[in-house]
């Protein structure tokens, strides 16, 4: 039998790992962007970080709602004290999607207060 608690802590371990090599990514290509000398390049990273973060913001808020659903699910079937666990994790979890939409919603403002030229079209 698959132990639920660390399979959550595996993948707690990989998306640790994996969003600071995301956010060093998007910083890369904004200022890769900005040392190119015009403005049309800035204003085109800027427009490329807006459209990645869009992009990676709403796949793990999806990713977010669903294993916060099966790991809820899960929790009900097994014991009291994983059922606790599980439902503080599922809870958790739902809080880190709703951050992500709030954040999915302000990255294309934020943008805009940065640079007024920037078109929130992202």
């Amino acid at each position: 039998m698959v132990d639920p608690i660390s399979v959550m802590m595996k993948i707690n371990r990989f998306g640790s790992r994996l969003l600071p090599v995301l956010l060093l990514l998007a910083l890369a290509s904004a200022s890769f962007a900005a040392t190119t000398g015009n403005v049309s390049g800035i204003q085109s990273g800027l427009s490329q970080l807006c459209v990645q973060a869009k992009q990676l913001l709403l796949i793990g808020t999806m990713l977010m709602v669903i294993l916060a659903a099966v790991i809820y699910s899960v929790g009900q079937i097994l014991g009291a004290e994983t059922r606790a666990r599980a439902s503080v994790w599922a809870t958790a979890m739902m809080t880190g999607a709703i951050i992500g939409v709030i954040i999915y919603v302000v990255v294309p403002w934020l943008l805009q207060v940065i640079d007024p030229s920037f078109s929130a079209t992202c």
